[in-house]
Formats: structure tokens, C-alpha cells, sequence
């Protein structure tokens, strides 16, 4: 029997409460069996959303979307969840010693529920068509996030991360409350298909925006300003390195991967309007090459002098937002015979997510192991580890966009609609964070095969963590030679 797709959300906000009150009334000293209903409640509404029919009705129609995008994302959203949700059953040890009660997992069953009203903020941000829906989710996420960031409450580091994530956060929010004030001021709408109508040539002629078209331009910017902290863009990239290495590695993949998907996924669909009318494309575009040109080149020149792995993840993320942006700015709208700028935006995300998500996978298993997140513990690992360096070596390189693997093609897409478009400011930092991308990658893996191993502790690695990393290593490379699987669940 199949759902309307509208209930997905429901379902896994229900899944959610179930996990959180069987962790206030049934409490067990093991709570890894909460994580592990929650990551098969995710997999059954993953089954679920596949035969899910659209979401139909005139009061639907007007804020919730059931299109192929909203449907991918939503895929996305669960597929990222699930994984974060495993990565936290094996950081359970890590999370104990820093909570109430370092003797038992009492209280770690949050950590399991957090994520999914997480999912289901992600997951209606997919499908909002309405300024107010997506602002309502993206908030629900964030909140979500506050807390899972400083979840480590004994860990100063942890609580540091909280607090700049929650002061950032927290004016980002008042930069998009404001900036959706002043748009719904000028077009007398909140609802996307509305304002791309008052903003088309028929609806121009009714009304008096193309007066007050630098008032409209103002809240625009707002936006882009409170979405750039969601997704690590510069200027608002601040946050991003000392909260990736202060949050627990299973937020920070959540981090990585979930909050920068839905900040894409509002910024497609919130600035669709202003990227698809001439009376703001060209404007709103100049905005957005601007950031993406900054972003570039800080993500990555940053990258280069980073010795710790897990803040040059970071940087790396502020890098990937960087190109994310740029394929926002060379818009092409669905229908093309070219991939659409949410087909490209989609395609990136899914391929990021499998080599950031394995790559973090790693490296939470190498500082169990270690002690250490630094990237001299990956000495020798060639000599004392080869299958885990070969498996690094295969998602860094991917990272780098090396050719023969699946992020060549994310790479390719953004720099061909950027092209496309004549963006030669960003097109241009972007070659320039490509060769230094090669060059910071390329680090960790002469490291693994070039210095000679230390004594230390042997790396061990779940079975959850081989179940991972080493699938996502073989689909890096077969999908850098046919990459046509995730472009059929795009729709092309």
C-alpha cells in the first residue's frame, strides 16, 4: 500500500517520538538498539517514499511540492540520517564519557532521536513552496543541530562549538526573517509561485515592483547572507572549522553533508523567483558569483596549512560550498536539454555525501583507535593498513575531483553550467581551488604511503565502518566510469 508522500514527514517524526519516549520509559544501560530501530525506521520510509503517491489538493498544491527534486532530496535526507544515526552507534563510547553518566549509555538515546526531526525538517524543506513552510523547517533543523553540536556537555570543546553555532545561527535566522519581511513587503506575497508570477513580465504590468526593485534586491540579499551561513559560504563561514572539530564526528558529518543539503534546498527553491525573471536574475547572480568566488578560494587556500584531518574536512566543506554556490549562480531552469541547476546541485550532494560520509567514518574509527585526529596519525598506514589506505586514497582523490572517479563529474557539471553562463570571476577561483584541492588531498596520502609508520595502537575498525567505507570506495569509482544511476533518480 502506498502513502501519499506528504505523510513521510509524519512518519518519521512519529518514528522520532517513539525513539525518544522508549529512552525516557524503558531505560536500559545498552542503547545502541535504540539506533538501530531508528536506522531501520528510516530504511522502511526509504521503501515507503519510493512508492509514495503525490501529494494532491488545492490547499497542498499551494505550499507543498511533489516533484522529482523534492522526492530526491527527501531520498537524500533519510540516506544521510540513517548513516549519521550508525556513525553514532559506534561513537556511543565517546558520547557516555562526556554525558551525565560515564558508566552507562543512559541519556545517549537522544542522540538517536535528534536526527530524525532533523530528516523531517530536511524533508519538507524538499518540498516547501512557501517562504514560511521553508523557514519553519530550515529552523527546525537548525535547532535540532544546536543541540546536537554541544550534545558532549563534559567536552569544553564541544560546548564551545554550541554556543559560536548557536550565536551564528541565531543572527543568520534574523537575516532571513528579515530578509523574507521586506520581500513579502514589496510583492505582497510569501508563497514562491506567486512572487515568480508578480515578478514575470504579465505580473510586472500589474503592479509596482519594477519601482521598487532595490528594495526587492535588499531582502534578496538578506536571504542569500542567512542561507551562506547555512551551507559554510563566505562571509558567514566563520563557524565552520571550530564546530566541525569541536562537535561530536557523527554531528559533524551531519553537519557536512544534512545542513548543507538544506541549505540548498531553500536556497533553489527560495531564490527560483528571482534566477528565473530579468528584472532580478542578473543581480541576484552577481551576488552569488561574488560568494562563490570567495568561498572558493578561502576553503581551499585554508585547506592547504591544516594539520588536523578533521579541520581540514572542514575547510574542505567551505570549499564544496563554494562550487555549490557557483552551480546556483549559472541557473538553468528544469526542462532543459542540459541538466538543471537542481539536477547538478543533487548530483553533487549525493556524490558528496558517499565520500564525505566514508571519509568521516574513517577517521572517527583512526582517532578511537589513536587518540588522535591529527593528521601525522596517518603515518605508515600504507605499510600497517594498506586496504583502509587504499580505501582513503580512493575517497581523497575523489574529493580532489581526480578523473575515473565520481567527483570528477560533480566538478565537471558546475564548471560547465558556470562556463555556460560567462562566470569567469568564479570559474576562474575555482580552477584555483582545484589545484590547491589536489595539492591538501594529495597530503594525506602521501603521508599514508611516503612516512614511515609510528608505534601506537593497531587502527581498528567496526564492522559498521567496513560495511561503509569499503562499498563507497567501490561506488566512487564505478560511478566515475558510469555515473547514469544517480542521474535516473534526478529525472534525466
Amino acid at each position: 500500500m502506498s502513502l501519499p508522500l506528504h505523510y513521510l514527514e509524519i512518519v518519521v517524526v512519529v518514528l522520532g517520538l517513539v525513539v525518544l519516549l522508549t529512552e525516557a520509559f524503558l531505560p536500559r544501560e545498552k542503547k545502541s538498539y535504540l539506533g538501530w530501530g531508528a536506522a531501520f525506521g528510516l530504511l522502511l520510509t526509504l521503501i515507503l517514499l519510493i512508492f509514495a503517491k503525490d501529494a494532491t489538493g488545492p490547499e497542498l498544491d499551494r505550499f507543498y511540492s511533489s516533484d522529482n527534486s523534492a522526492r530526491f532530496f527527501k531520498g537524500l535526507a533519510l540516506v544521510i540520517t540513517a548513516l549519521v544515526i550508525l556513525m553514532g552507534i559506534d561513537y556511543r563510547k565517546v558520547l557516555t564519557r562526556y554525558t551525565d553518566n560515564p558508566q552507562s549509555e543512559e541519556g545517549t538515546g537522544e542522540f538517536y532521536a535528534l536526527p530524525l526531526f532533523a530528516c523531517a525538517g530536511m524533508m519538507w524543506m524538499a518540498s516547501a513552496k512557501d517562504m514560511v513552510m521553508a523557514f519553519v523547517a530550515l529552523e527546525l533543523t537548525t535547532i535540532t543541530f544546536y543541540v546536537l553540536v554541544a550534545y558532549m556537555r563534559r567536552n569544553v570543546g564541544s560546548l564551545e562549538a554550541g554556543v559560536k553555532y548557536l550565536i551564528l545561527g541565531a543572527l543568520s535566522t534574523g537575516f532571513l526573517v528579515y530578509g523574507i519581511a521586506w520581500i513579502y513587503g514589496i510583492t505582497g506575497s510569501m508563497n514562491l509561485a506567486t512572487i515568480d508570477f508578480a515578478l514575470s513580465p504579465e505580473g510586472l504590468s500589474e503592479n509596482n515592483i519594477a519601482k521598487n526593485v532595490y528594495g526587492l534586491l535588499f531582502g534578496i540579499s538578506l536571504i542569500v547572507i542567512a542561507i551562506a551561513f547555512k551551507v559554510g559560504a563566505a562571509p558567514m563561514h566563520l563557524w565552520i572549522p571550530d564546530v566541525y572539530q569541536g562537535a561530536p564526528t557523527p554531528t559533524t558529518t551531519f553537519l557536512s553533508v544534512g545542513s548543507k543539503a538544506a541549505g540548498f534546498i531553500v536556497a533553489m527553491r527560495m531564490l527560483d523567483p528571482f534566477l528565473s525573471n530579468e528584472i532580478t536574475r542578473e543581480k541576484t547572480i552577481f551576488i552569488l558569483v561574488v560568494i562563490a568566488a570567495a568561498t572558493l578560494l578561502v576553503g581551499n587556500l585554508a585547506a592547504i596549512a591544516q594539520t588536523n584531518l578533521k579541520r581540514l574536512l572542514a575547510y574542505s566543506s567551505i570549499a564544496n560550498a563554494g562550487f555549490l554556490v557557483l552551480a546556483l549562480a549559472g541557473w538553468r531552469e528544469e526542462g532543459a536539454t542540459a541538466l538543471s541547476t537542481y539536477q547538478i546541485i543533487g548530483f553533487y550532494l549525493a556524490t558528496y555525501l558517499i565520500m564525505t560520509v566514508a571519509a568521516l567514518f574513517a577517521m572517527q574509527s583512526i582517532s578511537q583507535s589513536t587518540g588522535s585526529e591529527a593528521i601525522k596519525s596517518l603515518n605508515g598506514l600504507g605499510q600497517t593498513h594498506p586496504s583502509l589506505a587504499w580505501t582513503l586514497t580512493i575517497i581523497f582523490a575523489a574529493l580532489a575531483g581526480l578523473p575515473l572517479t565520481v567527483g570528477f563529474y560533480g566538478k565537471f557539471y558546475v564548471f560547465q553550467a558556470a562556463v555556460e553562463n560567462q562566470l569567469w570571476l568564479a570559474v576562474g577561483a575555482g580552477f584555483i581551488g582545484v589545484t590547491a584541492g589536489f595539492y591538501y588531498y594529495f597530503k594525506v596520502i602521501r603521508v599514508m604511503f611516503w612516512s614511515p609508520a609510528q608505534e601506537g595502537p593497531e587502527i581498528y575498525l567496526s564492522s559498521t565502518t567496513k560495511a561503509v567505507i569499503y562499498p563507497a570506495a567501490i561506488l566512487i569509482v564505478i560511478l566515475g566510469f558510469y555515473p547514469q544511476p544517480i542521474l535516473a533518480l534526478l529525472g534525466n
